[in-house]
């Protein structure tokens, strides 16, 4: 099991809440601290990993048009997630989950992708591709200048590991997000409470009074819950979730009001 990073020293990191707290209102009224998820959250992930996916593949599967690069992008990003499953389990490696991920959307339409230097120059360049894609949602910067503005702390807990998350903050201009606890911190991944409550811990707050964002349904908002913390799906897509009884919102500005 990793030791916990040191939390990064930042005017958001404080240990001790701030009674500023109070001059928040509406979904924010009473928090003390915010944590969030990362990827699609905070950060396009979906985005960047499409554009990538594209730039590294356009030589592969030069006839295929708007609709069918869609098609290409999505089972790459929500239909092959059971591989990331498997990466959270220690079943396969982190690009060998990504490999198997190419391949199928690369399979779907006739591409094998081969062994070797081929699916090695394929991983590592959709990979330097990536993050020169990686940006934050429109709505990000207004609601943490909020929480800064109000004296909350903040931070984030991700599925995936502390390193390679840091990096995608640092290259979506988040450097302020100095609190960031990933999978190898505690060695569990979401939807283990101790995950959540560890970025409680290293912010200084209660559970109770700690919102929790995400836009994972089940390992966001109801994974949060159950930790004690206030969970919210932000569910950018308005995806129907019938029996959902927790808090949702559609765009992080909606917290604001």
């Amino acid at each position: 099991m990793a030791s916990a990073p040191q939390a990064q020293t930042g005017a958001q990191t404080s240990s001790r809440p701030s009674e500023l707290s109070g001059e928040l209102t509406g979904a924010l009224a009473g928090i003390r601290g915010v944590l969030f998820d990362i990827d699609d959250t905070l950060v396009d992930l979906e985005f960047a990993m499409t554009s990538a996916l594209r730039g590294v593949s356009e030589h592969l599967l030069p006839g295929l048009d708007d609709d069918e690069w869609e098609k290409f992008g999505r089972i790459f990003t929500r239909e092959t997630t059971h591989y990331y499953d498997r990466y959270l389990a220690g079943e396969l490696t982190f690009n060998e989950q990504r490999l198997l991920r190419g391949r199928a959307a690369l399979g779907h339409f006739g591409v094998e992708l081969e062994e070797g230097e081929a699916a090695h120059h394929w991983v590592s360049s959709y990979a330097s591709l990536q993050h020169s894609y990686i940006r934050p949602f429109d709505d990000v910067m207004p609601l943490l200048d909020a929480l800064d503005a109000a004296g909350v702390p903040y931070g984030a807990v991700s599925n995936n590991v502390h390193d390679y998350q840091r990096v995608k903050l640092d290259a979506a201009g988040l450097e302020r997000i100095g609190v960031l606890v990933g999978t190898d911190t505690l060695g569990v991944p979401k939807p283990d409470p101790a995950i959540y409550l560890e970025g409680v811990r290293l912010l200084g707050t209660g559970p109770g009074e700690t919102l929790y964002i995400g836009d994972n349904r089940l390992l966001d908002a109801e994974g949060s819950t159950a930790a004690g913390l206030r969970g919210v799906w932000l569910n950018r897509g308005g995806e129907p979730a019938p029996g959902f009884a927790g808090r949702e919102v559609a765009s992080l500005l909606d917290l604001l009001g």
